[in-house]
Protein backbone atom coordinates (compact mmCIF):
# COMPACT_ATOMS: atom_id res chain seq x y z
CA UNK A 1 0.00 0.00 0.00
CA UNK A 2 2.51 2.20 0.97
CA UNK A 3 4.90 1.39 -2.54
CA UNK A 4 1.95 2.16 -4.46
CA UNK A 5 1.33 5.76 -2.54
CA UNK A 6 4.44 6.70 -3.11
CA UNK A 7 4.48 5.80 -6.87
CA UNK A 8 1.45 8.21 -7.15
CA UNK A 9 2.98 10.45 -5.33
CA UNK A 10 6.01 10.85 -7.14
CA UNK A 11 4.57 10.47 -10.63
CA UNK A 12 2.12 13.44 -9.55
CA UNK A 13 5.51 15.76 -8.46
CA UNK A 14 6.76 14.58 -11.63
CA UNK A 15 3.95 16.17 -13.90
CA UNK A 16 3.71 19.19 -11.92
CA UNK A 17 7.36 19.90 -12.36
CA UNK A 18 7.33 19.32 -16.05
CA UNK A 19 4.28 21.40 -16.19
CA UNK A 20 5.82 24.34 -14.15
CA UNK A 21 9.32 23.75 -16.84
CA UNK A 22 6.81 24.31 -19.44
CA UNK A 23 5.24 27.64 -18.78
CA UNK A 24 7.47 30.96 -19.86
CA UNK A 25 8.92 32.62 -17.40
CA UNK A 26 7.15 35.70 -17.05
CA UNK A 27 4.14 34.47 -17.05
CA UNK A 28 2.49 35.21 -20.19
CA UNK A 29 1.22 32.50 -22.67
CA UNK A 30 3.58 31.99 -25.71
CA UNK A 31 2.40 33.61 -28.75
CA UNK A 32 -0.38 36.07 -27.14
CA UNK A 33 -0.26 39.96 -26.82
CA UNK A 34 0.04 41.28 -23.42
CA UNK A 35 -2.09 44.32 -23.25
CA UNK A 36 -1.58 46.86 -20.30
CA UNK A 37 -3.11 47.71 -18.65
CA UNK A 38 -5.45 45.42 -19.07
CA UNK A 39 -9.00 47.66 -17.93
CA UNK A 40 -8.65 51.61 -18.55
CA UNK A 41 -10.98 54.09 -18.46
CA UNK A 42 -11.62 55.76 -22.08
CA UNK A 43 -8.71 59.02 -22.59
CA UNK A 44 -6.27 56.08 -21.22
CA UNK A 45 -2.64 55.36 -22.61
CA UNK A 46 -2.40 51.10 -23.67
CA UNK A 47 1.02 49.23 -24.09
CA UNK A 48 0.87 46.53 -26.08
CA UNK A 49 3.52 43.88 -26.15
CA UNK A 50 4.25 40.23 -27.55
CA UNK A 51 7.12 37.69 -28.38
CA UNK A 52 5.04 35.77 -31.14
CA UNK A 53 6.66 37.71 -33.94
CA UNK A 54 10.50 36.52 -32.65
CA UNK A 55 13.49 37.97 -34.74
CA UNK A 56 11.18 39.55 -36.84
CA UNK A 57 11.50 42.72 -35.26
CA UNK A 58 8.25 44.68 -36.06
CA UNK A 59 4.46 44.07 -35.97
CA UNK A 60 1.34 45.99 -37.35
CA UNK A 61 -1.61 46.42 -34.47
CA UNK A 62 -5.04 46.95 -34.87
CA UNK A 63 -6.75 48.58 -32.16
CA UNK A 64 -9.67 49.72 -34.57
CA UNK A 65 -12.41 47.62 -32.49
CA UNK A 66 -11.87 49.97 -29.65
CA UNK A 67 -12.08 53.12 -31.94
CA UNK A 68 -7.94 53.78 -31.46
CA UNK A 69 -6.86 52.54 -35.07
CA UNK A 70 -4.06 51.48 -36.38
CA UNK A 71 -0.76 51.30 -34.15
CA UNK A 72 3.04 49.73 -34.65
CA UNK A 73 5.08 47.66 -32.71
CA UNK A 74 8.53 47.74 -32.96
CA UNK A 75 11.58 46.08 -31.05
CA UNK A 76 11.72 46.36 -27.29
CA UNK A 77 14.81 46.68 -24.90
CA UNK A 78 13.65 42.89 -23.88
CA UNK A 79 14.91 39.94 -25.90
CA UNK A 80 12.81 39.32 -28.61
CA UNK A 81 10.14 41.56 -28.23
CA UNK A 82 7.40 43.79 -30.01
CA UNK A 83 5.87 46.32 -27.79
CA UNK A 84 3.64 49.90 -29.06
CA UNK A 85 1.03 52.07 -27.51
CA UNK A 86 -2.19 53.67 -28.91
CA UNK A 87 -4.80 55.81 -26.67
CA UNK A 88 -8.16 54.66 -26.10
CA UNK A 89 -10.27 57.52 -27.64
CA UNK A 90 -12.25 59.50 -25.16
CA UNK A 91 -15.81 58.61 -26.66
CA UNK A 92 -14.82 54.47 -26.26
CA UNK A 93 -18.26 52.66 -24.87
CA UNK A 94 -17.40 50.27 -21.76
CA UNK A 95 -16.91 46.40 -22.78
CA UNK A 96 -14.21 44.43 -23.76
CA UNK A 97 -12.56 44.88 -27.26
CA UNK A 98 -10.41 42.47 -29.09
CA UNK A 99 -6.82 44.02 -29.63
CA UNK A 100 -4.77 42.37 -32.55
CA UNK A 101 -0.80 41.80 -33.98
CA UNK A 102 -0.04 40.53 -37.15
CA UNK A 103 3.77 39.73 -37.63
CA UNK A 104 5.27 41.48 -40.36
CA UNK A 105 7.16 39.04 -42.06
CA UNK A 106 5.45 35.79 -41.19
CA UNK A 107 1.54 36.91 -40.84
CA UNK A 108 0.95 35.64 -37.45
CA UNK A 109 -1.77 37.15 -35.81
CA UNK A 110 -2.08 37.30 -31.98
CA UNK A 111 -4.87 38.77 -29.69
CA UNK A 112 -5.50 39.77 -26.25
CA UNK A 113 -8.53 41.35 -24.30
CA UNK A 114 -8.59 45.41 -23.45
CA UNK A 115 -11.85 45.93 -20.93
CA UNK A 116 -13.20 49.91 -20.93
CA UNK A 117 -14.81 50.41 -17.66
CA UNK A 118 -16.32 54.43 -17.03
CA UNK A 119 -14.10 55.08 -14.37
CA UNK A 120 -10.39 53.83 -13.87
CA UNK A 121 -8.86 51.86 -11.02
CA UNK A 122 -11.06 50.83 -7.92
CA UNK A 123 -12.68 54.23 -8.29
CA UNK A 124 -16.56 54.02 -7.20
CA UNK A 125 -19.37 56.14 -8.53
CA UNK A 126 -22.14 57.02 -6.51
CA UNK A 127 -25.86 58.11 -7.99
CA UNK A 128 -26.42 61.76 -7.00
CA UNK A 129 -29.86 63.41 -7.34
CA UNK A 130 -33.52 62.18 -7.34
CA UNK A 131 -36.07 60.54 -9.03
CA UNK A 132 -38.29 62.25 -11.12
CA UNK A 133 -41.22 59.89 -10.43
CA UNK A 134 -44.42 62.98 -10.79
CA UNK A 135 -45.80 62.25 -8.09
CA UNK A 136 -44.17 64.67 -5.53
CA UNK A 137 -43.30 64.73 -2.24
CA UNK A 138 -44.73 63.03 1.20
CA UNK A 139 -43.63 66.59 2.80
CA UNK A 140 -44.59 69.45 0.21
CA UNK A 141 -43.54 73.18 0.67
CA UNK A 142 -47.33 73.87 1.89
CA UNK A 143 -47.50 73.07 5.36
CA UNK A 144 -51.46 73.81 5.53
CA UNK A 145 -51.79 70.64 3.02
CA UNK A 146 -49.49 68.51 5.43
CA UNK A 147 -51.67 69.94 8.41
CA UNK A 148 -54.50 68.47 6.48
CA UNK A 149 -53.44 65.72 4.89
CA UNK A 150 -52.00 64.39 8.95
CA UNK A 151 -55.59 65.26 10.39
CA UNK A 152 -57.40 63.01 7.56
CA UNK A 153 -54.99 60.44 9.13
CA UNK A 154 -55.98 60.50 12.35
CA UNK A 155 -59.77 61.05 11.80
CA UNK A 156 -59.66 57.85 9.95
CA UNK A 157 -57.32 55.75 12.02
CA UNK A 158 -59.83 56.46 15.16
CA UNK A 159 -62.38 55.75 13.37
CA UNK A 160 -61.63 52.33 12.32
CA UNK A 161 -60.43 51.79 16.13
CA UNK A 162 -64.08 53.01 17.06
CA UNK A 163 -65.58 50.37 14.30
CA UNK A 164 -63.41 47.39 15.34
CA UNK A 165 -64.21 48.03 19.16
CA UNK A 166 -67.77 48.15 18.40
CA UNK A 167 -67.79 44.72 16.11
CA UNK A 168 -65.15 42.87 19.01
CA UNK A 169 -68.42 44.46 22.16
CA UNK A 170 -70.99 42.53 19.40
CA UNK A 171 -72.56 45.88 19.15
CA UNK A 172 -72.96 45.42 15.21
CA UNK A 173 -71.99 48.50 12.60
Amino acid sequence: MRRTARLLTGTALAAAAAGALAAPAHGVPAGSLEVYPSSVAPGAQVTVNTAACGDEGTADGDATAVGAGRFALAPSTHEREEIGQFRVPPSAQPGTYEIVATCAESGRRVTGDLVVTLTSGSQQVYPRGSVKTGIGGALGPDPVQTAAGVAALAVAAAGGTWLLHRRARGDGI
